[in-house]
């Protein structure tokens, strides 16, 4: 008895320190994920912020004395860094509500198209920049999901797509019924994403290596913020090359159906 009694106090003992080593490996891993964030945070907001504060000092102290065309060019900048600032703070509210598991979802039908619509008014004003497509392949296309995030969802490839695709370049927003769920892809024909780095661009913090991404470096909270909106409403994002060059983004939502209550 007393030896029985010996082996469930040691197998007791080893379980609790196996508890403990998990809690403070997740605690090291959840005050590394603090640190990553604070210092990504302070790198990113202060090349905007230097920009507003630059620009609105110059119109403040030198508005007399500057042409139409600089007066016209320093509030696009204004108005393109603020938007910046507004959309990383909505991904960061986002992704924290995600990762505290605070999100609930409010799915309901919707038209994939007033989506999709809703979506391209909230875009960068760069997008005036780029050829930014739209194509329905099917009519009345309905998508039970949480409009508002799926609307980010969309805000964050499309953003994705002209902050890595030089002037000119060709966005599609292509959307289609697929068995059982609405499928939405966002393709460009950038110079593509390398084979080595598709693995990694869901990753919070990634922001990849592209050289024609502005000096704003993304905090890589957009597409990590996109594959847990997807995932929430048990669906899928994947990226996939374009042909004959680019990136396609491609996501999967639950298909909607209309309730007539008689």
């Amino acid at each position: 008895m007393l030896s029985i009694l010996g082996e469930c106090a040691l197998t007791l003992e080893n379980s609790r320190n196996t508890r403990e080593k998990e809690a403070a490996k997740l605690q090291a891993e959840n005050e590394k994920l603090r640190a990553n964030l604070l210092r990504s945070i302070s790198h990113d907001l202060r090349t905007p912020l230097t920009s507003i504060s630059g620009n609105a000092g110059m119109l403040l102290s030198d508005l007399e004395k500057l042409d139409d065309d600089t007066v016209r060019q320093m509030c696009g900048d204004i108005y393109d860094d603020s938007a910046w600032l507004t959309n990383l703070v909505e991904n960061l509210l986002a992704v924290t509500k995600i990762e505290e598991g605070r999100m609930k979802l409010q799915k309901q039908p919707h038209l994939v198209e007033e989506i999709v619509s809703e979506a391209l008014q909230h875009i960068s004003r760069k997008q005036t920049e780029h050829i930014v497509t739209v194509h329905h392949e099917n009519e009345l296309l309905l998508a039970r999901c949480d409009a508002r995030l799926i609307i980010q969802v969309i805000i964050n490839l499309v953003d994705n797509a002209i902050k890595y695709t030089p002037a000119g370049s060709h966005i599609t927003i292509t959307t289609k019924q697929n068995e059982q769920h609405t499928e939405i892809s966002v393709a460009d024909n950038g110079a593509g994403i390398p084979d080595s780095e598709k693995e990694k661009v869901f990753q919070m913090f990634y922001s990849g290596s592209n050289p024609i991404a502005d000096c704003r470096r993304s905090l890589g909270l957009g597409l990590s913020l996109c594959k847990s909106i997807i995932t929430a409403h048990g669906g899928k994002i994947a990226v996939s090359d374009n042909a004959p060059t680019g990136t396609i983004f491609t996501f999967t939502i639950p298909s909607g159906e209309v309730e007539v209550h008689e």
